[in-house]
């Protein structure tokens, strides 16, 4: 499998942990965008950024195009 495919799989990974989350517990935007050391989202929007910006740069280099 690909390094874009792996990065996807990842991706949807984490969204239904997310979803799964969010229906558990509701979601407070200060858990999301600022949450405490150890809370279940601590490095969340960090992770899938990056993932996100992986898949995008890949795709460019496939496709040969300049992001």
């Amino acid at each position: 499998m690909s390094d874009k495919a792996e990065a996807i799989k990842k991706m949807i990974e984490m969204q239904k942990k997310f979803m799964a989350y969010e229906h558990q517990n509701g979601l407070d935007p200060k858990d999301y965008y600022a949450p405490e050391s150890g809370h279940d989202l601590d490095g969340f929007r960090k992770e899938y950024r990056d993932l996100a910006m992986s898949v995008v740069d890949q795709a460019h280099k496939e496709v040969g195009s300049k992001a």
